[in-house]
């Protein structure tokens, strides 16, 4: 019994301890302020924004009419929507707008075949930088201005701060404090270290040769993975730019919840399995990224840490008391790095009330576990409400 226990404690310190560890690193790099600033740049590139969408009738018209106001001039940025299986009087709304519309009907829809067909009716020559946001998304004035300032510095790829729209629902408020962690730990966190961030799918511009070359290799439902993995590969760094904010609607219901992290956790497996392979020749040329993005996609989700760490804390309390001691450190660092990646303003008495549902979420994301088979090429829509219609307010950062 002794040897059974000793054997479940150890492999739980590789799959629960070190990624509370890693978690934590990366917390506390987030609270260091970032000094530097891109200047104003020199040029302004002809721009193109992509918005997939997909049945996102009740969202699509506030996103595209939000990338339209934008601080940077009209004939250097244009707005592409692909728009599939949206109703006709939707349709006949954004034709009335200063904007392309591409209609199509993909026999499986993947937001991967919306941005291939986009560039292709685009051309190679159509433009020279792009954004992609998603329907449900809506863009401050100066996203494109504070994009191009990146992109004239010479990176390549730049991550915007996607936060939440709606905290309308308990769920809806949990997901908001989920992504802002994430965007700490991941993001910001990341970058302060000198490491890339992650991409979130949306909020996030390229070099339009690189991403026209690149996309197309992009064949499954988590092609912001594949694209992460394809720039990391390549040794390009992802910048993280955190006062450039795009909002983004939150899942308000436990079957959205459900649905959501079941194409999330099936698009990290799939590209985790996928990009393995690459992990002996990135160990050897030192490409710390690649090799950061693969331990990243190796950890569990977060949720199931904050319900398995203090669960394993107590059966060693019970079964080994001098073995629990690492656990409730363990348990004490996880709490710090959420503490640490959390924003002040979401730290309010409605997400205490909210955390009642978690022992639901978890136990949703628990089941997604054993759900992911056929996942890989299946598209699972996240439906909209349209719940909040308001525009980040403008910050123009380091803009004079």
């Amino acid at each position: 019994m002794t040897l059974l226990l000793d054997i479940l404690d150890w492999t739980f310190v590789f799959v629960l301890g070190l990624p509370v560890l890693y978690l934590f690193v990366f917390a506390a790099a987030s609270t260091r302020a970032r000094k530097d600033t891109y200047p104003p740049a020199r040029r302004q590139r002809r721009f193109v924004t992509l918005i997939p969408a997909y049945k996102s009738d009740a969202v699509i018209v506030h996103a595209a009419q939000s990338a339209l106001q934008q601080d940077y001039p009209q004939e250097l940025h244009e707005v592409v929507v692909i728009a599939d299986r949206l109703q006709p009087a939707t349709l006949a709304q954004l034709r009335r707008m200063p904007i392309r519309v591409l209609e199509v009907s993909f026999e499986n829809s993947s937001k991967a075949k919306a941005l291939n067909f986009a560039v292709g009716e685009i051309g190679p020559d159509g433009a020279e930088a792009v954004a992609i946001l998603d329907a449900d998304n809506l863009a401050g004035r100066e996203f494109i201005a504070r994009m191009n300032d990146a992109l004239d510095s010479g990176i390549q790829a730049v991550q915007a701060h996607r936060t939440a729209k709606n905290r309308d629902t308990d769920t809806a408020i949990l997901d908001a404090a989920s992504e802002e962690i994430n965007n700490s730990i991941f993001r910001r966190g990341h970058v302060a270290l000198g490491f890339s961030s992650a991409l979130i799918g949306s909020g996030m511009a390229f070099d339009y040769k690189w991403f026209r070359d690149n996309i197309a290799r992009c064949t499954t439902s988590g092609e912001d993975k594949e694209l992460e993995a394809l720039l990391l590969r390549q040794g390009i760094y992802i910048d993280y730019l955190d006062d450039v904010r795009v909002l983004d609607e939150k899942v308000q219901g436990e079957g959205a919840y459900y649905n959501q992290r079941r194409r999330w956790i099936a698009a990290q497996f799939y590209a985790l399995s996928s990009a393995v392979r690459q992990l002996p020749g990135a160990i050897l040329s030192g490409n710390t990224d690649y090799c950061d993005k693969l331990l990243q996609w190796c950890l569990p989700p977060r949720i199931l840490l904050l319900g398995l760490v203090p669960l394993w804390a107590v059966v060693m309390t019970v079964c080994a008391p001098m073995g629990s001691i690492k656990w409730w450190v363990a348990v004490l660092l996880l709490l710090l790095a959420m503490a640490m990646a959390l924003p002040d303003e979401q730290a309010d008495a409605r997400l205490g009330h909210a955390l009642r549902r978690m022992p639901v979420l978890f136990l949703l994301t628990l089941a997604n576990l054993f759900r992911l088979r056929g996942t890989k090429d299946k598209f699972i829509h996240t439906e909209h409400t349209g719940a909040g219609s308001e525009a980040p307010g403008n910050n123009t950062g380091n803009r004079p």
